[in-house]
């Protein structure tokens, strides 16, 4: 992997059923080697759906695979949205978006648009 550059990386949840940001995810961030992964960093959503910080800060991204994993589960469950038995499984639980970067000097927001039963996510500015 080369060098860190001065890119960072930043995230965002909205709920898209309700209609607001997600407040209290827990949101984890790997490094992909191979078949190994390393956790980076760790984060929760404030308020507005976002982290009081970029996940990944500047002169900390460096070319290679990442994978962002979002705890939705209890959040869900919180909403009402995922069922009150926490004894059954959830359709979503942890939701995974592994991503490349191919220039460490740019700054990728990758956000997760959720509701219930599906997701998506997109490279955002």
């Amino acid at each position: 992997m080369s060098a860190g550059g001065e890119g960072w990386l930043t995230t965002h949840v909205l709920d898209t059923a309700l209609g607001v940001p997600a407040a209290g995810i827990d949101i984890a961030l790997y490094r992909i080697s191979g078949n190994s992964q390393t956790k980076i960093a760790s984060a929760t959503t404030n308020g507005d759906g976002r982290t009081d910080a970029p996940i990944l800060p500047k002169g900390k991204m460096t070319v290679g695979r990442y994978e962002l994993v979002f705890f939705v589960g209890p959040y869900l469950q919180r909403q009402g949205l995922a069922g009150s038995d926490s004894d059954k499984p959830k359709f979503l639980d942890e939701v995974p978006i592994r991503f490349g970067v191919d220039d460490a000097a740019a700054h990728y927001h990758v956000p997760l648009l959720l509701s219930p039963f599906s997701y998506s996510t997109y490279r955002g500015s």
